[in-house]
């Protein structure tokens, strides 16, 4: 049973940092697509960033490039999303996701499917509370 987990959530104050952690178990695969999402209030879920494993290929939100980085722990189950520069617009339930069946495709397609909630597996969420 695939269980994605997500940790690292809370507030900051604007400009401030945090990390989120996602923890995986249960992918068989040796590569997939994983990536992050968020979901403010009354607004649609929208894409923050994701990674291809197979490449390390990364694609981003226009509005979260040069301060969000997605990276992968040693371990390799382990993804993170160390977010800077924090904005109260971030404010957000974000969420792990990961699709091994899109393995092959591009990152920025990952991202796109994503966007649409198409994504195989998601976690529970964690919350991100920025004020300013």
């Amino acid at each position: 049973q695939v269980q994605l987990v997500e940790s690292g959530g809370g507030s900051a104050q604007a400009g401030g940092s945090l990390r989120l952690s996602c923890a995986a178990s249960g992918i068989s695969d040796a590569s997939y697509c994983m990536g992050w999402f968020r979901q403010a209030p009354g607004k649609e879920r929208e894409g923050v960033g994701v990674i291809q494993t197979r490449t390390s290929s990364t694609y981003y939100a226009d509005s979260v490039k040069g301060r969000f980085t997605i990276s992968r722990g040693n371990a390799k189950n382990t993804l993170y999303l160390q977010m800077n520069s924090l904005k109260p617009e971030d404010t957000a339930m974000y969420y792990c996701a990961a699709d091994p069946t899109l393995r092959f495709m591009s990152s920025e397609y990952c991202f796109n499917r994503g966007q649409k909630d198409k994504l195989t597996y998601w976690g529970q969420g964690t919350q991100v509370t920025v004020s300013s």
